[in-house]
């Protein structure tokens, strides 16, 4: 795996429509060599049956020992196939149209947490609606942004596992919400 090549094309990828296929590409492969193993290969641009909803990347969940981070997800919110959505916008903010449009996705055989890839952080009303939607619905929907994703990098390149970057995003999340 390229990972200076990856490094370079998350923090080069333009903003905007001029970059969303690219920075996909580019989070898939980072996320991909983050987190496999110990998660299955994502599958890309994953459809449904009738071929309505097409999630932008779905990564199998088959560890169930509760002694790993991936196994506390499984069993904490049965996290069997983790979406991830990419986001890479310039002028309009990442809000709460991205949540609700992840929620969306989000199917109860696939379980309750979910990943949005994003160039910039988002707005305070994503995270609002975020939290409504946990509270709602128990489902959770993570938010990983391109300099998250550099700082998971170098925790593998330190030998850490960067699936303990995941477990601390859905801790803070777990700590924040109200």
């Amino acid at each position: 795996m390229d990972v200076p090549g990856i490094r370079r094309r998350l923090t080069t990828c333009p903003a905007g429509r001029l970059g969303w296929q690219e920075y996909e590409n580019v989070g898939v492969q980072a996320l991909t060599y983050l987190l496999v193993p110990p998660l299955s290969r994502p599958q890309v641009q994953a459809k449904t049956l009738s071929g309505i909803d097409r999630r932008d990347a779905i990564f199998p969940n088959r560890i169930t020992d509760s002694r790993s981070p991936w196994g506390l997800l499984y069993q904490e919110l049965k996290a069997r196939l983790i979406l991830v959505e990419f986001k890479n916008y310039d002028r309009i903010e990442i809000g709460k149209d991205e949540v609700d449009q992840t929620r969306n996705y989000m199917k109860t055989a696939m379980g309750r947490l979910a990943i949005v890839c994003c160039n910039k952080l988002p707005s305070d009303a994503a995270l609002r609606r975020r939290n409504i939607v946990f509270s709602d619905e128990g489902k959770v929907i993570l938010f990983l942004t391109t300099s998250h994703l550099l700082e998971m990098i170098d925790m593998k390149e330190r030998g850490e596992d960067p699936s303990e970057f995941i477990i601390d995003s859905y801790e803070t999340f777990l700590i924040q919400h109200e």
